[in-house]
């Protein structure tokens, strides 16, 4: 579409915790980063947020016109904002953990905005046998390329749940086997906070301050770490029943004690994940709301021999990185070219996912 030409894309993407919609602008050719432009974020109304986790809620079979409704829209109000764009990547919004249950009417967004649209990223991935997700491993490749790193790096994305991205720099491609390594570890940042609520005290105040002051219990991390999805190889996802019985296991514990129990289990089973990877990473660059996690980004600093540092130490807009990766993805597929491979979502071979939306 582009024949390799250096593009501005901008790539929006819905919160899974129901924040609202962010978006940022990329230059790239869809191999390396020219630039980084301007990003946006808009949150959703306290009754957005209702419809949306009352459609995610229903299960399957459920209606979800009105939530796509309301991402559509959402997505369309903020993008507007963005001038001189070529080209739009559109992630849709995810209802549940299965990556098939994205929603989002790319089309209809081309046509509102009048701009061709780049969405469905997952659908030729499943179709061949890969997981779907996640979708953000070849960004990555190429953020280690532009920090001019020559030794391989891994990326850690702290959210719900813990997602690593192993790559080697040194490889001309990202899906050249060997290049790159994508899984999910475990449980992520937030812990803390979901006991809190679990424990129907969510205004407990700081849980990370909490995690701090507590003791944490060899015990129920060792127990932890017998789970048989740490004896899985990667590719693999933490699927919304893996680790159920998680809370529980620290429900004798006092607020502190399981607060810093819980971060030192999400810490250890990133350094566990670790060692399925082809070599130690020289570096782990962090993003991801957990990366404000102190307590947490003190015991992965410790965990591990090599730096671990939040991407925003090197330059990188840790808030937008997800949207940025979107933009990436969509040039992308525009050239023709990988979006996902068999080290990243266990799909049988290298694919271009997506689909191209024009206005008209």
């Amino acid at each position: 579409m582009f024949k390799g030409k250096v593009v501005t894309a901008v790539g929006a993407i819905s919160s899974a915790a129901l924040d609202g919609v962010s978006a940022a602008a990329l230059m790239t050719d869809g191999v390396s980063i020219s630039g980084f432009g301007a990003t946006g974020f808009l949150p959703f109304s306290e009754g957005q947020r209702a419809a949306l986790h009352a459609v995610s809620e229903s299960g399957p079979g459920a209606d979800t016109r009105p939530a796509s409704q309301i991402v559509g829209t959402a997505h369309a109000d903020l993008l507007r904002g963005f001038d001189d764009v070529d080209l739009i990547g559109f992630e849709g919004h995810l209802m549940s953990f299965d990556p098939a249950s994205r929603i989002g009417d790319g089309q209809a967004l081309a046509e509102v905005l009048d701009r061709p649209v780049v969405w469905d990223f997952r659908s030729a991935d499943l179709e061949l046998g890969g997981q779907g997700d996640p979708l953000t491993p070849f960004y990555h490749f190429a953020l280690a390329k532009w920090l001019g790193a020559e030794q391989p790096l891994a990326f850690l994305t702290l959210g719900a749940v813990a997602r690593l991205t192993w790559v080697d720099p040194r490889f001309d491609r990202p899906d050249i086997p060997g290049a790159v390594l994508a899984f999910d570890t475990g449980p992520g940042g937030g812990l803390p906070d979901a006991l809190m609520r679990a424990r129907g005290r969510p205004d407990a105040g700081d849980a990370a301050h909490l995690a701090a002051k507590g003791e944490v219990d060899d015990r129920v991390v060792t127990g932890h770490l017998a789970h048989r999805y740490f004896h899985r190889m990667p590719p693999k996802l933490v699927g919304p029943d893996t680790f159920a019985g998680l809370l529980a296991s620290v429900g004798h514990l006092s607020d502190p004690d399981a607060a810093a129990t819980l971060t030192a289990i999400a810490a250890i089973s990133v350094n566990v994940g670790i060692e399925h990877c082809p070599s130690p990473p020289k570096r782990l660059l962090v993003s991801g709301e957990g990366r404000h996690d102190l307590p947490l980004m003190r015991m992965l600093d410790a965990a591990f021999d090599c730096p671990v540092d939040r991407v925003d130490d090197v330059g990188l807009d840790g808030d937008r990185l997800d949207a940025q990766a979107v933009a990436y993805l969509a040039v992308r597929v525009a050239n023709g070219l990988p979006t996902s491979c068999p080290g990243t979502t266990g799909v049988r071979a290298a694919v271009c996912g997506g689909t191209i939306s024009r206005p008209g």
